[in-house]
């Protein structure tokens, strides 16, 4: 009598240091694109809302912080360059970074100014700055309410019981929950990956739910 063969699933390769290097050097570049892009848009008065769509604010409860960040690094550079001015092998490297760093930190604060959560004829878009934007079209949209949640050091992607479900925390906090029909696939740190619901955070709760009224009763 033979013995009956199993048959084993091949586990993934593991991704060479080569191609974690790529990874990252393609992530980094794509952050960097998305600040000055953020910089473009504030200065020319151009916030990414679709036509038709309204905008909805989700910066308040990191924008102080971030703030108090941009003033330390601009009164931190003219201080270094005081310190480090008569050698200028070191001043002047350290100068350019100083510039990029506070010029990155004000893209990124402009990133969430001029990419707002969108609600409008075609669904949600949920977005946190230059970094994430997910688009909800309506008609995998199955409900959209109030619901707040506190997680700190949690996973943005977590399974909840609605779903694998997106966390667009600010803070570690939000206060929206999209549960979805179907599935939808999305880009996250550039992988795909599919989500059954979202949370999201949204400075103006009432007039996000009510935008979401006028297309979904």
């Amino acid at each position: 009598m033979s013995t009956p063969t199993t048959t084993q699933t091949p586990r993934p390769t593991p991704a060479s240091f080569g191609q974690r290097l790529r990874r990252l050097a393609a992530l980094a570049w794509r952050a960097e694109i998305g600040i000055w892009q953020s910089l473009y848009r504030w200065i020319f008065r151009r916030p990414r809302v679709p036509a038709g769509a309204t905008g909805f604010a989700y910066h308040s409860p990191v924008f102080t912080i971030l703030m108090i960040f941009i003033v330390l690094s601009a009164v931190e550079i003219p201080i270094i360059d005081l310190i480090v001015h008569p050698w200028p092998w070191v001043r002047i490297p350290l100068l350019i970074l100083g510039i990029w760093g506070l010029t990155w930190m004000i893209g990124l604060a402009l990133s969430y100014l001029t990419r707002p959560h969108a609600v409008g004829p075609d669904g949600i878009r949920a977005r946190v700055g230059a970094d994430v934007d997910v688009d909800l079209p309506w008609e995998a949209v199955a409900s959209v309410e109030r619901s707040r949640d506190v997680a700190e050091k949690a996973p943005k992607l977590r399974d909840e019981e609605h779903g694998r479900t997106l966390s667009l925390r600010m803070a570690n906090e939000t206060n929206i929950l999209i549960v979805l029909e179907k599935p939808v696939r999305t880009r996250l740190s550039g992988n795909a990956v599919e989500i059954d619901a979202v949370r999201l955070w949204a400075d103006d709760v009432d007039g996000f739910l009510q935008a979401v009224r006028t297309h979904i009763p």
